[in-house]
């Protein structure tokens, strides 16, 4: 039966609540100490305790996802939303910043004359960057797809993928293709969940370690 009774916390002390709450009922469960506050972090953007099963970790991700960012590496998103969801001011502290190119006319161009998505265009346009990037993949297989393709090919280095597309089609093959690299650091959410929530998330929880 659900308690009716109303917590009263301060708004300031609401997502602190929260994470005690999601550390109570993690229970005796022992999570991997780096890759921990990521978890977390993903369960409080989505209520949900089985990403703490799904996500995947490459060796030591998320430490080198922070130092790329201490260095101000961009951070690519493949939806609006998911560069609405990362933290602004926490990137601009460490002089770094984020970008979609999703909506920009030349990607639709180009997703139109390659008979593509625009999610796949925008990767090309990413790769034509000069330097590295770390990619926050929420909503497209696509995307991750042809990063796989880029990076075969020699036009990308990421310095970290995150690989969290939510959805039916090729996303399951996507997300294992990432987790296919062995020289690329990843965090994927295995199987159909995700999301550009969840993609934003992994950056914020990235950002508030350093």
């Amino acid at each position: 039966m659900i308690d009716k009774k109303l917590e009263r916390v301060l708004p300031g002390e609401i997502e602190k609540r929260s994470f005690e709450i999601i550390t109570k009922e993690l229970g005796t469960r022992i999570l991997d100490p780096e890759n921990e506050l990521v978890m977390k972090r993903v369960i409080h953007t989505t209520a949900d305790f089985e990403y703490a099963d799904h996500l995947k970790f490459s060796s030591h991700a998320v430490t080198k996802g922070i130092a790329a960012l201490k260095e101000g590496i961009p951070v690519i998103t493949d939806t609006t939303m998911g560069k609405a969801g990362i933290n602004k001011r926490a990137l601009s502290r460490i002089g770094s910043a984020v970008h979609c190119f999703i909506a920009d006319e030349d990607v639709a161009e180009t997703a139109k004359e390659k008979q593509t998505t625009r999610a796949c265009a925008s990767m090309d346009k990413a790769a034509g960057l000069s330097g590295d990037c770390i990619f926050a993949v929420g909503n497209a297989p696509t995307a991750l797809v042809r990063l796989y393709e880029l990076i075969k090919e020699g036009k990308l280095h990421p310095r970290l993928i995150i690989g969290v597309p939510v959805g039916f089609v090729n996303v399951i093959q996507s997300k294992e293709l990432i987790m296919s690299l062995t020289d690329v650091p990843y965090i994927v959410a295995e199987g159909r969940k995700g999301g550009s929530n969840v993609a934003a998330a992994i950056v914020n929880a990235l950002l508030y370690q350093i």
